[in-house]
């Protein structure tokens, strides 16, 4: 692939506007000589106005999703791309988000533009565990546990009962929540059907992946040993 057609599938301009950038000398190796649209160079080595370039197709990222942000490319209100480098959202094939986190949920969120994989992920037969954890405006009862582990509890509009889901107490309004579905707000819908409301709610884990520490509104690139251990389990 030609070096503008590479370097504007990353969001970076225009392919007229990457060439430009040629011209100009904004194009570097790693040594910090100017390249040219013909060159054959490792992607690694490329340089623009001397920072490198942005990972190559197959890039997959996760984010610590604030809440008041949506899943969405266009939205009146703050979009998770608000979080990204501008060229990020101009990526072609399209960086997109792995489902969804409404925007009252906070937490771990993947995206990618490998549909491959994302559709890998999201597949019910792929059967990776989701782990949320949801602050209650009411104390549980002590029955939900049972309830939700079931693998019998239907939800308004549905015409399938849900997949047994684990709960786990933390305090008297706080509980964590596996689930291996990903229903349309599936977690507060829940709740709502054994008579609570979810007042906070925040995905920690998926697959084998922990949010950790990584604060707020702040991304990092994944790995191939990172996707590895998403679909390891945990």
């Amino acid at each position: 692939m030609r070096l503008v057609r590479l370097i504007a599938n990353l969001g970076y301009g225009s392919r007229k506007q990457v060439a430009l950038m040629f011209r100009e000398g904004r194009v570097t190796d790693a040594g910090g000589e100017v390249l040219y649209a013909d060159d054959q160079v490792l992607h690694a080595a490329i340089r623009i106005d001397g920072d490198p370039l942005d990972p190559p197709a197959g890039l997959v990222l996760m984010l610590h999703k604030p809440v008041g942000y949506t899943c969405s490319t266009k939205d009146p209100g703050r979009i998770v791309y608000d979080l990204l480098p501008p060229r990020f959202r101009l990526r072609s094939p399209l960086l997109s988000t792995v489902g969804r986190l409404d925007r009252d949920t906070s937490g771990l969120l993947l995206m990618t533009d490998d549909g491959q994989l994302l559709h890998r992920i999201v597949s019910p037969k792929s059967n990776l565990a989701k782990v949320y954890e949801a602050t209650l405006a009411q104390d549980l009862r002590g029955d939900e546990a049972a309830v939700f582990a079931s693998g019998t509890l239907m939800l308004e509009s549905e015409k399938a009962p849900l997949a047994p889901a684990a709960l786990e107490l933390v305090a008297p309004r706080q509980a964590r929540l596996t689930l291996t579905e990903g229903r349309y707000h599936q977690v507060r819908r829940m709740f709502a059907a054994v008579g609570n409301h979810v007042e906070a709610l925040h995905r920690r884990r998926v697959g084998g992946l922990e949010l950790g520490d990584l604060p707020a509104g702040e991304w990092t690139v994944l790995g191939e040993a990172d996707v590895a251990r998403l679909f390891a389990g945990g």
